[in-house]
């Protein structure tokens, strides 16, 4: 199942993983914050090398040149593919196949930079992010990388609903993307929820607000959550196919 900026992919392991892109505007803001804190340091390091006469002007250019090109890159690879402003926002940077990104992918987007910045204010890398499928901008697509948001992120927000069995069994991507519908739900209008709920009706066997209602309540099913009533209550033997999912057994 495929929820507007979700993508599948398949690791080298065989483990199916549903990643959500991450769009131009929060990738701005991220680029923003991160912007911020890295003015910030050189202001506070350049009042003190101010100290220090040329000795301390030949230190500020080499933090300059370092935390230039390299601020991604050690950050990505500390920190879980993330920087400061990517870690606020709830984003991650991996490999376009969900494995984490890795030195030479972190130094190839990273050194590419320079080229998303054509012909000024990041240009090239804006018009690149609208024209990719999987809003990618210039260096991602060199690295195979893409920004996406944090699993423990996305899940964080699923509402509260009473737990509902779903009828069928329900392969692990199906019921993953179950959960990335229920976190996504406040992010949408009712109109744009049901639309989606309506795809797959033959799971939920209601429309309208009933529908999303129900998937919801099937997604803190999944979630482990149980009523008294879903204790009692087990699907075995069951078979359905979801649009983009695999049946399961």
């Amino acid at each position: 199942m495929r929820l507007d900026t979700v993508r599948s992919r398949a690791t080298p392991e065989g483990i199916n993983l549903s990643l959500r892109v991450a769009g131009a505007p929060i990738r701005s803001l991220a680029w923003f914050i991160d912007l911020i804190l890295i003015s910030l340091s050189v202001f506070l390091l350049q009042m003190v090398l101010a100290f220090f006469g040329t000795f301390g002007i030949g230190l500020l250019l080499i933090f300059l040149f370092s935390i230039s090109w390299f601020y991604g890159v050690v950050f990505e690879q500390l920190n879980d593919g993330t920087t400061p402003g990517k870690k606020i926002l709830g984003l991650r940077v991996v490999h376009d196949d969900g494995t984490p990104v890795t030195v030479t992918g972190s130094l190839l987007r990273n050194l590419l930079r320079v080229a998303d910045f054509l012909p000024m204010a990041y240009g090239a890398g804006l018009v690149a992010l609208f024209l990719s499928k999987d809003c990618q901008r210039l260096g991602d697509m060199a690295a195979g990388t893409l920004v996406v948001y944090r699993e423990d992120e996305t899940h964080r927000g699923v509402p509260p609903a009473e737990p509902v069995v779903p009828p069928v069994a329900l392969s692990r991507s199906e019921q993953r993307a179950l959960v990335d519908f229920a976190a996504r739900l406040p992010t949408w209008g009712p109109e744009r929820a049901q639309e989606l709920a309506s795809v797959i009706q033959p799971l939920t066997r209601a429309q309208g607000p009933r529908s999303v209602e129900r998937l919801v309540g099937m997604a803190q099913y999944v979630l482990g959550r149980r009523n008294e009533s879903s204790d009692e209550v087990r699907t075995v033997g069951t078979s359905v196919r979801l649009p983009g999912g695999e049946g399961a057994a």
